[in-house]
């Protein structure tokens, strides 16, 4: 397993994420913009520490799959969302990714997510992406499509068992 690192773009510094990170992204993740088409902002604080806690482990209980998460940082700015993958023994990897409202058509989404799907197929020989959302998120969607993914084939799409109002999307690397 390769270890994390920071991961720099033009405008934007993804760092692993820590529990050290919960008490800007627990601002950050109070934006209730986010929450419009799913989820909701954590409970509290203190939740949001011992999940991040958790995750700094980069790996479910049983080894199968490793966690990736990394908090977007803007100069300046400070913390404004993150990127994250759940990768798969079988080279493949999904992704999510949330950025608070005020930083949304700014190309930062694109830019941050650009920089961990290089990262995925350099370093992690993942081969394979998907990302799951809302039928409804129109953003979400259009910034997906930029990306190179697509709809998943249906039975993709059944083996995941999507909801009736979500689309899966997939892409292959390399």
């Amino acid at each position: 397993m390769a270890a994390m690192r920071a991961l720099e773009t033009p405008r934007l510094t993804l760092e692993p994420q820590t529990a050290a990170h919960a008490d800007d992204m627990f601002v950050v993740l109070g934006d209730p913009a986010i929450y419009e088409f799913e989820n909701e902002p954590p409970r509290s604080l203190e939740w949001l520490r011992q999940r991040f806690t958790k995750l700094e482990s980069r790996q479910s209980a049983d080894g199968g799959e490793q966690w990736l998460n990394w908090v977007i940082r803007v100069p300046g700015c400070g913390l404004i969302g993150y990127v994250q993958a759940t990768l798969r023994r079988d080279g493949s990897a999904t992704i999510a990714y949330e950025l608070a409202s005020a930083y949304w058509g700014r190309g930062f989404a694109s830019e941050a997510l650009r920089a961990m799907i290089d990262e995925l197929f350099a370093r992690y020989d993942v081969r394979e992406l998907s990302a799951v959302l809302k039928g409804a998120n129109g953003r979400s969607l259009r910034l997906l499509e930029r990306l190179g993914f697509a709809l998943a084939p249906p039975a993709m799409r059944t083996k995941r068992r999507i909801d009736v109002d979500e689309l899966l999307m997939s892409r292959r690397l390399g």
